[in-house]
């Protein structure tokens, strides 16, 4: 990515999720950050080719701070990892991101244009991967997919709640199940 291209898309990813996306337009978009529509087609190729960018950004700022938690904890548990995360992707700095990337997904599947170039849970499965052998945790991929479905699905509640309390109640009691799945197994293992 050049710079010039890295700077735009910081600046759109950050008005759009101040502003939303909604159906603005490139015009609408460009004013808001100072630039040309021109330029957004330039760096982009389309509205669509923005929307990607945009998702592609504010996945990978949040697998980021998966990174970056796993790298300051290298012997917390899973369920310690994944409250981290979680206590990270609804703070009040971070949600409004996280909404702008259900927003985007959504936009993006319904104009067709996402479909086999962007691939939403693989780049999660990977980083968890690593996140979870930094820990010396044990984790397979269907575990772990599990994991970022269950996590997905509720910060869609927190989302369209405006309530983090009872999700992440839910998400203590999935926690809550899986050591007892992994305690069970290694019994049985």
């Amino acid at each position: 990515m050049t710079d010039a291209r890295s700077v735009l898309l910081e600046r759109v990813v950050d008005d759009v999720a101040a502003q939303g996306l909604g159906d603005r337009s490139l015009r609408d978009l460009a004013a808001a950050v100072g630039t040309s529509h021109r330029m957004l087609i330039y760096h982009f190729g389309s509205r669509v080719g923005l929307v990607t960018a945009i998702v592609e950004e504010v996945e990978a700022r949040q697998r980021a701070l998966m990174r970056e938690l796993a790298a300051a904890s290298p012997h917390a548990d899973s369920a310690d990892m994944v409250r981290a995360v979680w206590t990270q992707v609804t703070s009040p700095d971070v949600l409004p991101f996280v909404q702008l990337f259900f927003e985007a997904v959504a936009y993006a599947a319904r104009a067709g244009e996402l479909g086999s170039r962007w691939e939403a849970t693989a780049p999660w499965l990977a980083d968890a991967t690593r996140a979870a052998a930094t820990a010396g945790v044990q984790a397979d991929d269907p575990v772990l997919r599990l994991g970022v479905a269950v996590i997905r699905g509720l910060l869609v509640d927190v989302i369209t709640t405006g309530d983090v309390v009872p999700a992440t109640a839910a998400l203590e009691r999935f926690l809550a199940m899986w050591a007892a799945t992994d305690a069970a197994t290694s019994r049985r293992g």
